[in-house]
């Protein structure tokens, strides 16, 4: 009892000194209210019921049909048929506790006063009991946690690797990283986002490793979100990062736990939004956006390999329609002379300039993939098909384009398809039209000039306060070992500094392998 007599105190100095509106001891008055609040919505059921023979004490549970657990208020009411009488004859008080700590055996229950935690506890999903001359109510908790059963993530495959995915709901996604991180150390903060959605939105880290800056900042920016709603972590994403201009993802978003156990683990702060299988990390440097949690799973020398034509791909996405406008519109001196006579034979029917030429390419590209995307699955073929015409030998033979553009077209798509982060991809998507332009009118100095301000608007961008082309501006001292290439992990002994707050090494050096059993090879 001395438990419930300090919630008691409590919540009734939180009464006195709060703007909250307190229930009613009228209990008629009380589901008038919340019928009125909830414009006697079909689906707000409310049932009255006295206890065994107890016929003064007059009870109400109240919840919405559409959120609750069957299963779970089958068994109140079963449990409620089973309340012996002798229990609840004294006063409205005892018969109060008496009944909050008969439930509490069920399944867990608070108490409280006002009708915002009241309407809160029922729009989550729970059961709110009321009882006549009392003016607090108690909660039982019955909201349905039915979800997506845990499948591969669709939008990050990998050959090798964990093939579990989050899902929509937030207590899962929870789950699956702390099965991950068995560690006292890792950290849960829960907020809600969102004045009429009221979205559950966590921040996740490691103590100690994490540091107390970024996680304060990023703390800081969520409790000065002010909006209606919140449907996805874009929100979150757009709400609260450094630059608010910029076109590149200043935030990660993956589908893998194992990826954001990875980031967790470098000492960053991740951030999960209820509704929504993407989980956010942060900070979030450029080179991250061209990693892939794979890379650490297959031998370091093939992964630095992949990381690197993933650097190219990066380069070519960007670079080869504006290279081609430019070269064959200005420099065609630096063309070998055999090709150049070659390209000009495939042009000579073209009507139109390399600049417009590209621009219809690209344009019919970008068009036909963004229908590839929207578009049913049982249609998926018949727009491949036409894709193939369109951009094929349908268009080459009718003189709109030359062959030569079909292939810059292609490995430039081919080329955007390798970048792990459809975000980086999209930001690249639109960097290629802008240089295009520049080639267009400027040839080569206009990429060039175009370059030089992309690598300037890089510098300037920041992910929560941590610079975004770090480890290479600001360069950092044996920050490289994991950017272009992938160090051993054995050697990768550090976590990223200017992000991780501690310099305590995550692996040891020392090899198990002795020299002797490396020299003298035998069977056993």
């Amino acid at each position: 009892m001395e438990f419930f007599k300090k919630i008691f105190k409590r919540n009734k100095k939180t009464k006195k000194t709060g703007s909250v509106l307190s229930i009613s001891k009228n209990l008629n008055k009380n589901i008038s209210k919340i019928k009125d609040d909830f414009g006697h919505s079909s689906d707000l059921v409310i049932n009255y019921f006295k206890l065994d023979k107890n016929k003064d004490l007059i009870c109400a549970n109240i919840y919405i049909d559409s959120l609750v657990d069957r299963s779970t208020i089958n068994n109140l009411s079963s449990e409620l048929t089973k309340l012996k009488y002798e229990y609840c004859n004294s006063k409205p008080e005892i018969s109060f506790d008496v009944l909050m700590n008969y439930f509490s055996g069920l399944t867990d229950s608070i108490d409280s006063y006002d009708y915002d935690t009241l309407y809160e506890n029922i729009l989550a999903g729970n059961t709110v009991f009321l009882i006549d001359c009392y003016d607090k109510f108690f909660t039982v908790l019955t909201k349905n946690d039915e979800a997506r059963s845990v499948t591969e993530p669709t939008s990050q495959t990998v050959i090798r690797g964990p093939k579990d995915g989050f899902t929509e709901k937030i207590n899962k996604n929870i789950q699956l990283i702390r099965e991950r991180i068995r560690n006292k150390n890792l950290k849960i903060e829960n907020l809600s986002i969102g004045s009429i959605t009221k979205t559950r939105v966590s921040i996740m880290y490691i103590n100690k490793i994490a540091r107390d800056e970024i996680v304060q900042e990023i703390r800081n920016r969520l409790d000065q979100i002010e909006i209606d709603g919140i449907l996805e972590s874009g929100y979150i994403e757009e709400l609260i990062k450094d630059n608010r201009y910029t076109i590149f993802p200043t935030f990660i978003n993956s589908e893998k736990p194992d990826s954001i156990v990875g980031a967790l683990l470098e000492g960053k702060v991740a951030i999960l939004i209820n509704g929504t299988p993407f989980v956010l990390t942060a900070p979030a440097l450029m080179i991250d956006f061209l990693h892939s949690s794979e890379d650490f799973y297959h031998n370091y020398i093939v992964s630095s390999m992949l990381r690197f034509f993933r650097f190219i791909a990066f380069f070519l996405t960007l670079l080869v329609p504006s290279l081609y406008i430019a070269i064959t519109s200005f420099h065609q001196e630096i063309i070998p002379t055999s090709l150049l006579i070659s390209i000009a034979a495939q042009r000579e029917g073209v009507p139109f300039p390399a600049l417009v030429e590209a621009l219809l390419m690209e344009l019919t590209f970008e068009i036909i993939r963004e229908a590839g995307i929207r578009m049913p699955r049982a249609i998926g073929p018949a727009i491949s098909i036409v894709g193939a015409l369109v951009l094929g030998e349908a268009a080459v033979n009718a003189g709109i384009i030359s062959s030569v553009m079909v292939i810059v077209v292609s490995i430039t798509a081919i080329s955007s398809f390798a970048i792990p982060y459809y975000e980086m991809a999209n930001a690249a998507r639109v960097i290629r039209f802008i240089l295009m332009f520049l080639a267009g009118l400027l040839g080569l100095y206009g990429i060039f000039m175009g370059l030089i301000v992309l690598v300037l608007h890089l510098c300037n961008i920041k992910s929560i306060t941590v610079p975004y082309l770090t480890p290479i501006a600001p360069k950092i001292k044996g920050g490289y070992k994991d950017t272009i290439l992938r160090f051993p992990v054995w050697a990768m002994k550090y976590r990223p500094k200017g992000i991780s707050g501690t310099d305590t090494a995550r692996v040891d050096e020392h090899n198990p392998v002795s020299p002797d059993q490396k020299e003298e090879p035998e069977l056993r």
